[in-house]
């Protein structure tokens, strides 16, 4: 069952309250202050109330897994947007910080002990001393991962990593905002987003089916082939083998079907048809271990929640006429498209693809609240950082201008693509693809947002589910006409 939505209207009064201001915005007699727990006589890091620990899973993990940590579920989604649990979820991870102070702070949860941070300078620390003492290979991941990647970077050993990380790194080019076959995959990006264009123009409508079929194409030609156009089984494989990832430990891995799609994968590396990913991964020297082709399940994983973005941001530029009018001069400009790309990079800051960045401790570690053993396990629950309004004047709203320039240690954590070492491999590639995408889309076209309802002046929703979103067209003639 479902949480109440109502319960968020009491969290967030109780909040406000505790911070001296009722919901209107007036002063208000200050609570008793709040004992903070201290480390415990073993000098742990101090642990939740067995009333807050079922509050966050009930607020926190709940979503996440429901929802679908790998493969998103549709139907749970628009549950979630339209119950405002997102909302509930920063309002718990609000009150832990302010009955617990800086943090961080454990919850005991069934079977396992997680470790929430609640501070910048944490969230900074963690990411930047990963792979160690920060592992990215936690219980959780190698679970879920392993039934479609088992020998995939974000699972491999500290030893498996020091290979297979420099390899993605070399193969995606992680170091420069275009990739040498940048131009390729343009190309690639406005043909399939052309033909888009030509289904949309003939039902007046751009849904998610219809994008999504044109983003899959698009995906298979730019990391497989060209011949991988119509190639509709090795998605659809990989797309099962992430249904069963949601499930983790709990379901047993289909073997032979990961087999093939590995195989067929392999197929494409042998082939290195020019301007490929896989043309890359062919030329590109590696170690004993890397395992090449089984690096490919991770890349197309994460171009698919590019999907997700590249579809949200294009809502948030129809509704925001400001924003629209910047992109298209942009795009008239024949300029770089970077406000597209911050476009897309604020959408995910919005409503973050993996809401929930997991480690797990190498060694133990000290912290100012105590220490914590080695295999501990470390959250950072990126919606609380990027949409705390307590701490992020523009929490809910669209600011493509967070963006414009690099973000670093000393500017608060938002942090879309992970951070410090272990930071996507792929981030430049997705990121440059959608903002190509999202140029052609907006060239010569006006929308319009049917589903959901979106609005600059009013605070955005915790998530919108992006199978849902709906777009009407309008005349071709108006795409010139100023918004």
């Amino acid at each position: 069952m479902l949480p109440n939505p109502a319960c968020f209207t009491v969290d967030h009064m109780v909040s406000e309250q505790a911070r001296g201001r009722n919901s209107t915005g007036s002063s208000t007699a200050a609570p008793e202050p709040v004992a903070r727990p201290l480390a415990d006589a073993a000098g742990n890091i101090p642990s939740t109330s067995v009333l807050d620990a079922v509050r966050v899973l009930g607020t926190v993990v709940a979503p996440v897994v429901t929802g679908g940590a790998i493969a998103r579920r549709p139907r749970a989604m628009l549950a979630t947007q339209r119950a405002e649990l997102d909302k509930r979820a920063v309002a718990t991870m609000q009150h832990l910080r302010d009955r617990y102070g800086p943090g961080p702070v454990q919850v005991r949860l069934p079977g396992r002990r997680f470790t929430f941070l609640l501070q910048p300078d944490q969230v900074h620390r963690v990411l930047n001393q990963s792979p160690a003492p920060f592992a990215t290979s936690t219980r959780e991941k190698r679970g879920a991962l392993g039934h479609f990647q088992p020998s995939g970077v974000l699972i491999s050993s500290p030893e498996q990593r020091a290979v297979r990380k420099p390899f993605n790194d070399e193969v995606l080019q992680a170091g420069r905002t275009i990739h040498h076959h940048g131009p390729h995959m343009a190309d690639v990006v406005r043909e399939e987003m052309t033909a888009l264009l030509g289904h949309t123009h003939f039902t007046e409508t751009l849904d998610w089916d219809g994008f999504t079929t044109a983003w899959h194409r698009m995906i298979r030609r730019i990391v497989l082939g060209d011949s991988a156009r119509e190639d509709h089984a090795v998605t659809n494989d990989l797309l099962r083998l992430r249904k069963d990832a949601n499930w983790s430990f709990l379901k047993p891995t289909r073997a032979r079907r990961r087999r093939r799609l590995l195989a067929r994968l392999a197929r494409y590396v042998d082939r290195a048809e020019p301007g490929s990913l896989a043309q890359m991964v062919a030329a590109t020297p590696a170690a004993p271990g890397t395992d090449k082709h089984h690096q490919i399940p991770q890349w197309m994983f994460a171009f698919d929640a590019g999907t997700w973005a590249t579809l949200r941001a294009l809502a948030l530029i129809v509704t925001h006429p400001g924003a629209e009018r910047a992109a298209r001069a942009e795009i008239d400009s024949g300029g770089d498209l970077r406000y597209l790309r911050a476009c897309v990079l604020e959408s995910l800051r919005l409503w973050p693809t993996t809401p929930a960045i997991l480690r797990d401790t190498t060694g133990p570690t000290e912290w100012a609240g105590g220490h914590l053993p080695a295999g501990a396990s470390v959250v950072i629950f990126a919606p609380f950082f990027h949409r705390d309004h307590t701490r992020v004047p523009q929490a809910h709203q669209f600011v493509p201008e967070l963006w414009l320039r690099e973000r670093t240690d000393e500017d608060w954590p938002l942090v879309p693509f992970s951070g410090g070492p272990a930071m996507c491999s792929g981030r430049n590639v997705v990121l440059h693809t959608a903002s190509v995408a999202l140029g052609h889309l907006l060239a010569d076209q006006r929308y319009e947002l049917q589903s959901p309802e979106l609005s600059p002046h009013r605070a955005l929703p915790g998530t919108i589910s992006p199978f849902h979103l709906r777009f009407a067209l309008t005349p071709t003639d108006a795409a010139t006409a100023a918004p």
